[in-house]
Order: C-alpha cells, then structure tokens, then sequence
C-alpha cells in the first residue's frame, strides 16, 4: 500500500495552482472539468510520477471552520520537504510569501510555517 493522492482544502482553485506552481514550484499534474469546480492536481518537479496533491475546494460546509480553526492554533495542515529549509524560506520570503513560524530547530527536524494564501498553514521541513 501507497499514498497516490493527498489534499489541500483551497478557496480558489486558480488562486491556489498559481501559489502551488508558480511560487512553491509544484508543476500541474491532471485538470478535469467538474461542474464549476476541476479536478485539479500538482506534483513535484522531482517525483512527476509521485503522491500528487489535489487542490480541493473547501466548499464543504465543515471545511472553512476547520480550516478557521488551524490557522487561528497556528496548526499546518500539511508538511512538505524541502533539503533546507533556511535556503527555501529566503527564495519564498523574497517572493513575498508570509511565514507565522521563520525557520526552528527542533531536533533533528528543521520547520517553518508559512500561509498558502488559500486559507492554510504549510510546514516545510527538512531532517
């Protein structure tokens, strides 16, 4: 058993394939029509064939006050790895993205938090 798919509740899907692409680097993976939403994913540059990340509407009506609730706990919703986190929160700092956590030491794992624009905290982290 793998992991083949993973989410990200957004409350734009074009917003959120612009943050994902052309800030973070992720490269659009599979965009489907669905009524007035897509089925919409990105992968890593690196792994085009890995774990893709759906870029899923928050329409849910439980969706936005969760999403509320992490964000105002300062919990990320997902973690992403990076090889050095101190390098990736220069490069996205420098395109105007906004971290809640700079880069922490915490043990063997290096983290930062930053918010996808989209209504979420993202972990980068790095071993």
């Amino acid at each position: 058993m793998r992991i083949n798919l993973a989410s990200v509740l957004v409350d734009d899907q074009e917003k959120a394939l612009r943050f994902y692409t052309d800030v973070l680097g992720f490269v659009k993976k599979t965009e489907v029509p669905l009524g007035e939403h897509r089925w919409l994913t990105v992968v890593s540059p690196e792994q085009p064939d890995g774990v893709e990340l759906v870029l899923e509407p928050d329409e849910h009506p439980a969706a936005r006050p969760f999403k509320e609730a992490l964000v105002a706990d300062g919990i990320p919703f997902t973690s992403f790895a990076v090889d050095d986190v101190q390098k990736e929160y220069e490069r996205l700092t420098a395109l105007g993205v906004t971290f809640t956590q700079p880069p922490t030491e915490m043990g063997p794992v290096t983290t930062a938090v930053l918010d996808d624009t989209c209504g979420n905290l993202i972990q980068i982290a790095a071993m």
